[in-house]
């Protein structure tokens, strides 16, 4: 097989993959019309939850998309990779690692979730400088957003988890092993005003 071909199946799978999905929302939308049409306003809400439910899953797989190939030296460990929804309470929750295969405690991962419950209290802490920088948190700026740098110590080593708000969503970054400074360091290699559009 050689390069055009490949890549014409490539863009073949992609579109038609966007179109499922253009049908489903279409299909979603109609089908909530109709329930309201006939006063069936449960039927109607839960056509709509399920078509907010399908953009979000969509969304989440296209941010996935965005974020780096590679963090420090190890790379995308492919079989972590998730997007999942838990309707009614948050909206997607989207995972990635990098690392190694074999040592996943070693692996820095994020997470991703939008209509976090836990904005509000961050959002607290950030605008309140002399709380979020005291004892083990620090307040930074990763892309012009204020985020939160919180000292972890876990039998007999110390990590650092990086939280970052984002409207209603929540970006953790957790790097095993890492200084302050390093993980500050790979938060900024992250495309956040990019995310930050996909997830408004």
């Amino acid at each position: 097989m050689n390069m055009k071909t490949a890549i014409l199946i490539t863009m073949t799978l992609c579109c038609s993959q966007f179109l499922l999905a253009q049908n489903d929302f279409k299909k979603g939308l109609n089908e909530a019309r109709a329930s309201y049409a006939s006063n069936k306003l449960d039927d109607s809400r839960f056509a709509m939850q399920q078509m907010l439910y399908e953009l979000d899953m969509i969304t989440g797989k296209e941010v996935l998309k965005l974020l780096p190939q590679k963090m420090l030296d190890g790379s995308i460990v492919a079989k972590a990779d998730n997007v999942s929804g838990a309707s009614g309470f948050v909206g997607v929750i989207i995972h990635r690692e990098w690392g190694k295969d074999g040592s996943p405690d070693k692996n820095i991962s994020m997470d991703i979730i939008s209509n976090s419950p836990l904005i509000a209290s961050l959002n607290a802490l950030l605008s309140l400088p002399f709380i979020g920088n005291t004892g083990d948190n620090k307040v930074v700026r990763i892309a012009g957003y204020k985020a939160l740098v919180s000292k972890i110590d876990a039998g007999g080593t110390t990590n650092y988890d990086l939280q970052l708000p984002l409207n209603s969503s929540l970006i953790t970054l957790k790097a095993p092993g890492l200084s302050q400074d390093q993980v500050i360091k790979l938060a900024n290699t992250l495309p956040v005003p990019e995310i930050a559009k996909m997830l408004q």
